[in-house]
């Protein structure tokens, strides 16, 4: 593989593990505290869903690197300015009905992609995308069960989850920006280009919107950062710090 070639399919494979590990590790924050029973293990679940797509997608990135790294040093030992995750990943769970709407956010774009990628040049991509669209595809299901239900319930919970959509859909643009690296992989077959989805995902967002009687935001504005480690927020270091203290305080801990 090309130089180039290589490090466009490692960034793009970071990008996808990181961002399943820092929403999974977000979801995980629900563990005990949601709102209902049923609701904690649903959540938990999707969180383990999550961070078993990481543990395929970072085992690959780290056999594309070849430096000796395992997933497990990928995901506990970079700091935050070398992950690679959508800034929407990160952001703070806020309410039920915000952690729902973002999930719901990234399980669109999810199952519009991971169907496609399982159809990659690449056999590893294309087994890996395999088994995580059928998990996407519940997780879809679910989450835009869950907005249509709030959205289209209550004043408050239509309120709320109003808000969480003009919170998060700003957002929502960096899933879709390309640049050479991923112009090389379309090329390739290895994986569409992001910004070919944006209209089937507009769609499906649209849809699911008038369901839950929820008005998109006039904007396709992207916000600032993002995108292969330039800029993050300033929660992914607070995070960081909970999910790789073990690893940090104790380096090659196992159990």
């Amino acid at each position: 593989m090309a130089g180039n070639d290589k490090d466009a399919l490692l960034n793009f494979l970071l990008r996808m593990g990181d961002s399943a590990l820092i929403l999974g590790h977000r979801v995980s924050e629900w563990c005990g505290h949601s709102p209902v029973l049923e609701e904690d293990i649903a959540l938990a679940n999707t969180a383990l869903d999550l961070i078993g797509q990481t543990q395929l997608w970072l085992e690959y990135a780290a056999e594309i690197q070849g430096e000796g790294n395992s997933a497990d040093d990928l995901a506990f030992l970079r700091d935050a300015w070398d992950f690679r995750n959508f800034l929407l990943a990160e952001l703070p769970n806020g309410d039920f009905g915000r952690t729902m709407m973002r999930q719901f956010l990234f399980d669109a774009w999810a199952s519009i992609l991971l169907p496609r990628l399982a159809q990659s040049s690449d056999p590893r991509v294309a087994e890996i995308a395999a088994k995580a669209a059928k998990e996407a595809a519940y997780h879809l299901e679910r989450s835009a069960d869950t907005v249509v239900g709030l959205g289209d319930g209550t004043a408050e919970s239509h309120d709320r989850m109003q808000a969480a959509l003009d919170y998060l859909y700003p957002y929502v643009g960096e899933m879709f920006l390309s640049d050479e690296g991923d112009a090389a992989l379309a090329a390739a077959g290895v994986a569409p280009d992001p910004a070919s989805l944006r209209n089937e995902y507009d769609a499906l967002l649209k849809r699911v919107m008038n369901e839950a009687t929820l008005e998109l935001p006039d904007t396709r504005f992207t916000h600032s950062g993002g995108r292969d480690g330039r800029m993050h927020t300033e929660h992914l270091g607070h995070l960081l710090c909970s999910m790789q203290w073990l690893q940090r305080a104790y380096p090659g801990s196992t159990w």
